[in-house]
């Protein structure tokens, strides 16, 4: 199982403690003696050396979530490793642009790998904090593997159907909502060219998407866009053929049954469907979807939100900003 995402914790001993902020948010049990941005760039330059740079250099990373919707409790989610068996070094650490107040200023997106060990001895993290040695003091045989041959051993987590709520659907943050409003504000009394938006925002989710073609509004009122997606080496790729909707609704404005069974007549053999809404997919779309097989993928509010935060945008203002450029409104 791989991660990128928001909250992670490494154990590096230190006098005085503090936290440094990256992309991936990058937070030290006790100060390191260097920004976010440097402890990323060197673990993850020590992780593709021997294996006492990879013990010297790559202290244990920790990943967290939020436990609740209040307070500060966070629940333990697993032990991180740099990278992955199948990424190159360009897929793991990448540099991004962000812009906060006019100035921009470069951040890094990391990719770990989460390993298959469930619980974490307090006695080697005060092992850690003290200076010892990572592969000492009960290291983690998981640990262990990858700091001396780079061998991931990582969590794998069987398929599970996963019924979303309006509230899993939507952002949780006040940042995150106004950042949707933006969008939707945007497209107000222009819905149809949300279109080109959503197609956009398909592409920040699969890169590998090829040529895409916006169709002009159908009599009922949607719009549509047909285009590929390309699987395979370059030199010898395959494009699969896909249909994509877009529904620029309010957030109290769910997507049903009726908009997704348009979209699942449209679909051919060994083709698949998209479709993306600025709002939630009803229970009874999710379900159906799932128990039928259709091969549809549903893009809601919040995954919208979570993938321009992937590329750096993450304030109403720098949204704004994208939509602008890339989608002047029309008259």
């Amino acid at each position: 199982m791989t991660w990128t995402g928001p909250t992670i914790w490494t154990c590096r001993p230190a006098r005085s403690p503090t936290t440094a902020t990256t992309r991936s948010q990058a937070r030290t049990c006790t100060a390191p003696p260097r920004s976010g941005n440097a402890l990323l760039r060197d673990a993850f330059a020590a992780s593709h050396g021997s294996t006492a740079e990879r013990a010297a250099g790559v202290r244990p990373f920790f990943l967290f979530e939020k436990a609740g919707t209040s307070g500060r409790s966070v629940r333990f989610r697993g032990l991180l490793a740099p990278g992955g068996p199948s990424m190159t070094s360009d897929d793991e650490l990448s540099a991004i642009w962000r812009a906060t107040a006019g100035h921009r200023f470069q951040n890094y997106r990391s990719q770990f790998t989460v390993l298959d060990h469930a619980t974490i001895p307090r006695t080697w993290i005060q092992h850690l904090l003290t200076g010892g040695s990572p592969l000492e003091g009960d290291c983690p045989d998981v640990w262990r593997t990858w700091i001396q041959g780079r061998v991931y051993r990582p969590l794998l987590a069987p398929a599970t159907t996963v019924i979303r709520t309006k509230a899993a659907q939507l952002p949780d943050d006040p940042a995150g909502t106004a950042m949707l409003e933006t969008i939707r504000e945007h497209f107000r009394g222009h819905e149809h060219d949300f279109e080109h938006c959503a197609v956009a925002i398909w592409r920040l989710m699969a890169p590998n998407t090829g040529a895409v073609d916006v169709t002009r509004p159908s009599r009922d009122g949607g719009r549509d866009a047909i285009g590929t997606y390309a699987l395979g080496p370059t030199a010898n790729r395959i494009a699969i053929d896909f249909a994509l909707e877009a529904k620029c609704y309010a957030p109290t404005n769910s997507v049903g049954v009726r908009e997704v069974s348009r979209l699942i007549s449209r679909i051919r053999h060994r083709n698949f469907g998209v479709l993306v809404t600025t709002s939630y997919f009803h229970r009874q779309v999710q379900e159906e979807v799932q128990e039928d097989g259709h091969p549809i993928s549903l893009i809601s509010g919040r995954d919208i939100i979570d993938a321009l935060r992937q590329q750096g945008r993450t304030t109403p203002a720098a949204v704004q900003q994208w939509l602008t450029q890339g989608f002047p409104r029309s008259h």
